[in-house]
């Protein structure tokens, strides 16, 4: 199971952060918290997901809602790239004549896709 922290463990965690910011993360939805059984809990990923996100805000000088964009679109890519490691891992998996098919017609593709 994974390890949960509190508001405070979390704020020690992540130097860039203050309460009132990760109330406005929250608030933004950029990040959510779990309920727990003494309140909200963090897990490992939201402080990794802070820490990106007060880069990103003190960096770029994102505001909520651009961060909230933003993160949606490295959600999207991270997902993205889950999906293409497992279709590689599943190709991995076929017959080699099947793998041999599939980069043929991968190759064959590529370069009408690239304009996309």
């Amino acid at each position: 199971m994974a390890e949960l922290y509190s508001e405070d463990e979390v704020i020690a965690a992540v130097t860039a952060l203050t309460r009132h910011r990760l109330s406005a993360f929250v608030a933004a939805e950029v990040v959510t918290p779990m309920q727990g059984e003494r309140g909200q809990v963090y897990r490992r990923i939201d402080i990794a997901r802070l820490e990106l996100l007060c880069e990103l805000s003190d960096t770029l000088e994102l505001e909520e809602d651009a961060l909230a964009v933003v993160i949606s679109l490295i959600d999207q890519l991270y997902a993205t790239r889950a999906e293409l490691d497992r279709l590689t891992r599943a190709v991995a998996a076929q017959p080699g004549e099947v793998q041999r098919a599939v980069a043929e017609a991968f190759a064959r593709l590529a370069p009408a896709d690239e304009g996309v």
